[in-house]
């Protein structure tokens, strides 16, 4: 309800897409003007919103999905306020990232919200082999036409450690899935809708890996340089990690470092 009262308050509606916010206001006959803040237009619209706000007018932001400031352009916003000493009052509502992890299951006593893993492929590995370090539980978003990717990515990094992918959270369809970041069942999944998806922490009592040299991992990698044509560098890096008993990142360290 307070957050209907402030639509309805507000001398303007900054919208991630001002058709869907339009069919929202209308249904509660909130007749407040929209403005369309974006991805693509946030660089020319935060000009105009922050000199509104500065003549003492309100601004209400509102995204397509959960909650605004996570992975969206209203993060850029809130920042210029509070530069400007212009008040931010944040109206509690839905936030995928928490959601998800709540509904994993999985220990909370430390989570890391990460956004949206990188595009390009170099990045990616990294960014993955990173994440597979992390002790404790992350979270992060993935968008449809990349999920079955990521998923495969997780499933070299991760191999039996636990994940959850929610789907369309409280929405229709809404889908949780939990398991071994390896199950193949994973790679089924409905590709429709938003995701987010959920890394378990690191079980208590887990073996701790052995200590293993530069030489040993240089070797071993290339020992399996015959099959990396069909495999590529990743699927190389992974097969090491699992042999060795070690994470990738400290595999592909080693690599990196052997100019390999």
């Amino acid at each position: 309800m307070r957050a209907l009262r402030v639509l309805r308050d507000a001398n303007l509606v900054a919208a991630e897409d001002t058709r869907r916010t339009a069919k929202l206001l209308s249904h509660y006959g909130i007749p407040t003007p929209t403005l369309s803040f974006h991805a693509h237009n946030s660089r020319a619209r935060l000009p105009q919103l922050l000199g509104r706000l500065e003549r003492g007018e309100s601004v209400a932001l509102v995204t397509d999905a959960g909650t605004p400031g996570i992975s969206d352009p209203g993060v850029e916003l809130v920042a210029a306020c509070r530069e400007r000493g212009i008040a931010v009052d944040p109206i509690p509502g839905a936030s995928a990232a928490l959601l998800a992890a709540v509904a994993s299951g999985f220990p909370l006593n430390s989570v890391t919200i990460l956004g949206f893993p990188p595009l390009k492929a170099k990045d990616r590995t990294a960014w993955f082999l990173a994440l597979a370090q992390s002790q404790h539980a992350v979270v992060f978003f993935e968008s449809p036409h990349r999920v079955v990717s990521t998923l495969e990515e997780l499933g070299k990094c991760l191999l039996e450690r636990r994940i959850c992918v929610a789907r369309e959270m409280t929405k229709t369809h809404q889908e949780f899935r939990i398991g071994a970041a390896n199950d193949p069942e994973f790679l089924s999944i409905n590709q429709k809708g938003e995701f987010t998806l959920v890394v378990a922490p690191v079980e208590a009592g887990s073996a701790t890996p052995p200590d293993v040299d530069d030489d040993s991992i240089v070797a071993a990698f290339r020992a399996l340089e015959g099959n990396r044509a069909a495999g590529g560098k990743r699927r190389a890096i992974s097969q090491v990690a699992r042999n060795l008993g070690i994470s990738a990142n400290e595999v592909y360290r080693a690599i990196e470092r052997a100019k390999l």
